[in-house]
């Protein structure tokens, strides 16, 4: 056998090792660079915790709803919110009822719910408690799925839902949402319940009881 047929016998044994030596140190790369996006990611989200949420009166009302800005561009999103369709800018919040938020995160965060991220709350007199948040899979106090109600908007409404923007409606009343705004627990000053509010509040229990049992596992 010559030198040269040796070279390359030895060569021929190496080279596989090689290759996979070069595959594990590309997968290994790539890995890393899947985990350092994520946490870039991570940190470029909106921060929220229970101290984002307050009274709700004290946000800025728009119609029936209200809103504010977690990154202080509370301008940009109330000039969306008047205008009635656009897309949110990050940071923005959206509160109908003191339980329940949604917050726009970062572009590309989560592309199935428009980059919204869903909260459910438990409010009083001393705060806020978030008892659930996510996307797809949070459901508010009423029984309902928070996503699936609002992937029924059209584009144009960035997934909010208001009447005429393609959302199924729901038997909650405007009068027993402002019910719920005005007697937000947390809020300093707490004004005597009227005699309209309490009767909207009345019939929205048996509402949500209502709800709650068409939306029962077992039952259609």
């Amino acid at each position: 056998m010559t030198k040269l047929s040796h070279s390359i016998g030895s060569l021929a044994k190496l080279l596989p090792a090689a290759i996979v030596l070069a595959f594990a140190a590309g997968t290994a790369t790539a890995d890393d660079k899947g985990q350092q996006q994520e946490k870039m990611k991570q940190q470029e989200a909106v921060k929220v915790d229970a101290n984002s949420f307050k009274c709700i009166t004290e946000m800025t009302a728009v119609r029936h709803f209200y809103v504010d800005n977690l990154r202080g561009d509370v301008a940009g999103t109330v000039a969306v919110a008047k205008a009635g369709r656009g897309d949110y800018p990050e940071g923005s919040v959206i509160q109908l009822v003191p339980t329940e938020a949604m917050v726009k995160q970062q572009k590309g965060f989560n592309p199935a719910t428009r980059d919204w991220e869903f909260f459910a709350l438990d409010v009083d007199k001393d705060g806020t408690k978030i008892y659930q948040r996510g996307y797809e899979d949070v459901n508010n106090r009423f029984g309902l799925n928070c996503f699936t109600c609002h992937q029924a908007a059209q584009a144009d409404f960035d997934f909010v839902c208001e009447q005429e923007h393609g959302c199924a409606p729901i038997p909650v009343t405007r009068a027993m949402f402002g019910a719920l705004q005005r007697t937000d627990p947390r809020c300093k000053i707490q004004n005597p319940v009227t005699e309209e509010d309490k009767q909207a509040l009345k019939e929205l229990e048996q509402v949500v009881k209502a709800l709650k049992t068409t939306v029962e596992p077992g039952n259609k």
